[in-house]
C-alpha cells in the first residue's frame, strides 16, 4: 500500500495548504500584492487537496474491487464447463476449383450489370485465381455481396 495508503501527495498538499491558510492573515496588510497571492494561492492549493484524495480514493477503489472481479473470474472460470470450439474444414482441391468457377460466374453475372472499371474486373479475376484458403474465400465472396448491393442500388 505504501506510506500512509498511498496519501502521500494529498497530506503533502493538505500540508501546504494549511501553511498557506497559516500565513495569509500573518501578511493580510504587509503588502497588496501578497494578499493577491494568498488570495489565488490558498483555494487553488485546497482544490489540489481535494483533488489528490478524491484520486487516490478512486484507484483504491478500482484496485480493490478489480482484483476481487479478477479473483472471481478465476474462481467461476474453474467451475465452468468446456466449451467446444469447431475448427475450420479442411477445403481440398476441387472444393477450392468449384468455389472459383461459381464466383468467376457470379463476377461475369455483374460485369453486365454493374459498370465496374476494367482493372477492377481484372482484379476480382485475379483474386479468384488465387483463392487458397477459407479466408480469402470469405473475403472474397463478402466483395462480391458488397457490388451485388451497388448494383441493385443503381438500378
Amino acid at each position: 500500500m505504501g506510506y500512509w495508503k498511498n496519501h502521500m501527495a494529498t497530506i503533502i498538499t493538505g500540508a501546504t495548504a494549511a501553511v498557506f491558510t497559516g500565513l495569509w492573515p500573518a501578511f493580510y496588510d504587509y503588502a497588496p500584492i501578497l494578499n493577491f497571492v494568498f488570495i489565488m494561492t490558498v483555494p487553488i492549493t485546497w482544490f489540489m487537496v481535494l483533488t489528490c484524495w478524491l484520486s487516490q480514493k478512486s484507484a483504491d477503489f478500482a484496485h480493490h474491487h478489480g482484483h476481487e472481479y479478477v479473483v472471481h473470474q478465476k474462481k467461476s472460470l474453474s467451475n465452468s464447463q468446456t466449451v467446444q470450439v469447431e475448427t475450420p474444414k479442411q477445403v481440398n482441391l476441387n472444393d477450392i476449383k468449384q468455389i472459383q468457377d461459381d464466383l468467376s460466374s457470379e463476377l461475369n453475372e455483374l460485369k453486365s450489370s454493374v459498370e465496374l472499371k476494367d482493372d477492377e474486373i481484372e482484379r476480382l479475376n485475379q483474386e479468384i485465381s488465387n483463392l487458397k484458403t477459407l479466408v480469402q474465400i470469405e473475403s472474397l465472396k463478402a466483395e462480391l455481396a458488397n457490388l451485388k448491393a451497388l448494383s441493385s442500388k443503381r438500378k
